[in-house]
This record gives structure tokens, C-alpha cells and sequence, in this order.
């Protein structure tokens, strides 16, 4: 549900930023929405790609803590 109210949202904003900046006219209007449609459509594509590349620099930077605290034990210890 939230995720297609966001959707929504983001293709009002685009379709609204297009016409605006066009000073539309009815060619403009469907151009407008059609790339408004395919925003909403694929906004969700863009950011689980987003997201899932985060996640992945988090998980790597809790390894390479990891990695380092256990280094610097092992140091410590020799």
C-alpha cells in the first residue's frame, strides 16, 4: 500500500514537473503522463538497487571491523 502511494506520488511529481516546464499542450500531457506511468512503475527498481547496495557496504564494513579488531587482538596477544 505504501508502496504504491509513494509510486503514485512520484509519478504526479514527474508528470506535474513536465508540464510545467512544457507549458503543455495536449501532445505534452500524454508524453507527460506516459513518463510520469513509468516512473511510479519503476522508482521501486531503482531503489531496492539503491538499498540493496547499502546493505551490502554496511555488511562489508562490519567484516573489515571485524577483520580488524581480530588483527589487532591477535597482535596484541603475540
Amino acid at each position: 500500500m505504501l508502496q504504491r502511494l509513494i509510486g503514485v506520488t512520484v509519478g504526479a511529481l514527474v508528470t506535474f514537473g513536465i508540464l510545467f516546464f512544457w507549458h503543455a499542450d495536449a501532445t505534452q500531457w500524454a508524453i507527460a503522463a506516459a513518463v510520469g506511468a513509468i516512473a511510479s512503475f519503476f522508482w521501486p527498481i531503482v531503489i531496492g538497487f539503491w538499498l540493496g547496495r547499502r546493505a551490502k557496504e554496511r555488511r562489508n564494513d562490519a567484516i573489515e571491523a571485524e577483520v580488524a579488531r581480530q588483527v589487532a587482538q591477535q597482535t596484541h596477544q603475540d
